[in-house]
């Protein structure tokens, strides 16, 4: 029996390892959003300092070790053999959850998922247990669970998310009155005293709050840090007051790289010791409890786990290795580059294309915003407001778009007030024991920054709420799928044991395998989609071609399969072709929607960027007819109604060759670049216009006659008239084309 716990032990090793992979992906990007929005380095560097204070942090968190153990339920209820199901429960659901996140790139809390998991776990081993128990019903289960305990973490959890986000507004609202968007002038003026704060601050949480928790300081030194905290705030920050004053007046150094620096290497460090509790909490807590029941020698279900209740220090070793494996996980995860571009992508100043869409509840608060701001500036002295206004003037980002220079998605300014707010937050909630949440931190300090300054302006705000909306909304469905997943899975092994839990684990290496597939097939279709906005301007002539070649192949290949699909009914294959041609039409959006970023690259030649204009145009009008013709058919298929009769079939294949011809050769005209041919793309533009009318005519007699079926002659009178305006859009494309290359020859 003892060899069948000693294998589950080793799975739980084994799965705290795949768990540090997938938590990290998701979690420690959040210390990185702010140094590599702001280009504070090079990435490489950044991600030394923060493997760095990953190392670091990650011998800081043996204290936290215990909420693991009896944080969320009381241990001594419970016996070794469920012990070790609620554990191993938690690990499976773990990875399964947090690799779903990842692969989607939505940032998610590791500290939520593993409190509800070891909560859902926990009642439903409680259940089990108690309807074995004579005389005991469902209203015992408080008896197992430390609900106190459990209601304030997750009450702390959630609440950590409005005071990040307020705190995080005020203190940029306050940074920002200070140094403005133009920092040439003010840095000199308050760069050394906010150098002083972030300096204590940074000191306050390495020195004072994470001294406490760290496996290698002995009680006397925790005791003589702890006696002189003030000293250590006071000299930390005339300290570094002083050093900073001398790195800008002297060395002329800005300093506001060091801040977000250093920054990143304590958040880095927060991150590890707070949240390294969820990905080796449970493991070590299960080795834990192997190694008293082995020296027990009593039985699985008769030992008794008080074990869990006494303080265990976690052996410094331990917590290196996993600090290891996590610092080379940030370094090499695709998949937390995903998570931290959308972060940046909603507290982004640039303009521009925007990864959610608008939702209602987001466009009225957003009116109601703009009534509260009119009302208040209508009641405010002018001189007041004007003072306001010219604080947070952003001319100067302006200019450097007029210069050409790069527009970073946030300056060093809101990326330094990020990173310390966060931090001190953190190690505010991490010395009292109270696992917050890194993620729900350091994202609503983030967006907090971004309302104050101004990066969600009328052009996005709508945008931008509705991604931190939905990014919040999977908090809370974090917290629901793992209370149910882990109690499902608790309930599984409770009764299957170890045949549940091989099958189990096999099914989560399958769904890791899947969503890793699935994540870079995801990523190679982002990467071959040609986006303007991220070209230089000597490759925009040759992008621009390759645009119109990649959208105009896949318009021909849908449009052609839609027509074949069609008259032969198959609802799968039309659904699979109406998936890619949303794909071609988002395509074809994000062009257009970089298309102001791209004009700024073409110099003073205004000619080129008004046939750019219009090539995107014509384009995203190209898409669109698609669109309307597949979306009626699939409709119409889908709804079974009935087919075309034998006569508009034999016509619909035969006008569809014609199409086809005509799509290769205006690919031809793009491939060869021989725009001479370009009046015989027209004529077969104008054949497939009078053949258009023809089958028309023809059809109007049968629906005359009564011959036809009125619904399916209408899908089909919608194609004709659809393709008509497709072959005429293609046609613009290519000469539209034609003109951008030539005026920008001349260039």
């Amino acid at each position: 029996m003892e060899y069948y716990y000693l294998v589950i032990v080793v799975m739980l090793f084994a799965l705290a390892i795949s768990d540090l992979i997938v938590g990290v992906s998701n979690d420690a990007v959040n210390f990185l959003n702010s140094a590599i929005g702001s280009k504070a380095a090079s990435y490489n560097v950044i991600m030394i300092i923060a493997a760095l204070g990953i190392l670091v942090g990650a011998t800081f968190s043996s204290g936290m070790m215990e909420v693991a153990r009896k944080g969320i339920f009381h241990p001594e209820m419970f016996y070794f053999n469920e012990i070790m199901i609620i554990f191993m429960a938690v690990m499976l659901t773990d990875i399964i959850l947090l690799d779903l996140f990842n692969t989607y790139g939505l940032p998610t809390s590791t500290t939520v998922s593993i409190v509800f998991e070891l909560l859902g776990a926990a009642v439903a081993v409680s259940i089990v247990k108690i309807s074995h128990i004579v005389h005991h019903n469902l209203s015992d289960i408080f008896l197992y669970i430390n609900s106190e305990r459990a209601l304030a973490i997750i009450s702390g959890i959630f609440i950590s998310i409005v005071i990040a986000f307020s705190v995080g507004a005020i203190i940029q609202w306050i940074v920002r009155m200070l140094f403005t968007f133009n920092t040439k002038r003010t840095i000199k003026i308050w760069g050394g005293i906010w150098g002083g704060i972030s300096v204590a601050a940074i000191s306050y949480f390495m020195l004072v709050k994470g001294a406490k928790g760290a496996s290698f300081i002995s009680d006397a030194s925790a005791e003589w840090i702890a006696a002189n905290t003030f000293q250590i705030i006071l000299f930390s920050f005339i300290g570094g007051s002083i050093l900073f004053q001398l790195l800008i007046s002297v060395a002329r150094v800005n300093i506001l790289k060091i801040i977000v620096l250093m920054g990143t290497f304590a958040l880095a460090m927060a991150f590890a010791g707070n949240d390294l509790v969820n990905f080796i909490g449970v493991p070590l807590a299960g080795f834990e409890s192997f190694k008293a029941f082995s020296a027990s020698g009593a039985e699985p279900g008769a030992f008794a786990m008080d074990i869990l209740t006494n303080k265990v220090q976690t052996p410094t070793l331990f917590l290196l290795i996993a600090g290891l494996v996590m610092a080379l996980t940030l370094r090499f995860s695709k998949k937390a580059r995903s998570v931290t571009a959308t972060t940046i992508n909603l507290s982004s100043q640039k303009g521009g294309n925007e990864q959610f869409q608008s939702s209602a509840f987001a466009r009225w608060l957003v009116r109601w915003a703009l009534e509260i701001g009119s009302t208040i500036r209508k009641y405010s002295p002018s001189w007041f407001g004007n003072f306001i206004g010219k604080r947070f003037d952003q001319s100067v980002l302006k200019r450097k778009q007029r210069n050409k220079q790069e527009i970073l998605a946030f300056d060093l300014v809101r990326a330094s007030v990020n990173l310390v707010v966060a931090a001190i937050l953190i190690s505010i909630g991490t010395s009292l024991k109270l696992p917050l949440s890194t993620t729900y931190v350091t994202f609503m300090v983030t967006m907090g920054s971004s309302l104050t300054d101004q990066a969600w302006g009328r052009e996005s705000a709508v945008f931008r709420i509705t991604g931190v909306l939905t990014v919040i909304g999977g908090w809370f469905l974090t917290a629901l799928s793992a209370f149910a997943a882990a109690f499902i899975i608790a309930i599984l092994i409770s009764f299957g044991g170890m045949t549940a839990i091989v099958l189990i684990s096999l099914l989560v290496i399958f769904l890791v395998v899947k969503t890793h597939v699935f994540h870079n097939k995801k990523e190679q279709t982002a990467k071959s989609e040609i986006i303007a906005g991220n070209i230089q301007s000597k490759d925009i002539v040759i992008k621009c071609s390759d645009n119109v070649k990649s959208v105009l192949i896949s318009v021909s290949k849908l449009y052609y399969l839609t027509i074949i699909n069609f008259t032969k009914e198959k609802r799968k294959a039309l659904l699979n072709v109406k998936t890619e041609a949303k794909e071609v039409n988002k395509l074809t959006k994000k062009l257009k929607l970089n298309v102001y970023n791209t004009i700024q690259k073409f110099e003073e030649d205004i000619e080129s960027g008004h046939h750019y204009v219009q090539v995107l145009d014509y384009l995203k009008e190209t898409s669109n007819c698609l669109q309307h013709i597949i979306n009626p058919v699939f409709e119409h298929v889908d709804n079974n109604h009935h087919p075309l009769d034998a006569d508009q079939i034999k016509d619909l294949l035969k006008f569809n060759e014609r199409m086809a011809e005509f799509f290769n050769f205006s690919l031809s005209i793009l491939e060869q670049h021989s725009y001479k041919r370009i009046d015989e793309l027209k004529n077969q533009r104008d054949g497939i216009s009078e053949e258009v009318n023809n089958i028309k005519k023809k059809l109007l007699k049968k629906i005359k006659q009564d011959g036809v079926n009125t619904r399916v002659s209408m899908v089909y009178l919608d194609i004709l008239t659809e393709s008509k305006n497709l072959s005429l859009f293609v046609t613009n494309v290519i000469e539209a084309n034609m003109h951008f290359m030539e005026e920008s020859e001349k260039a």
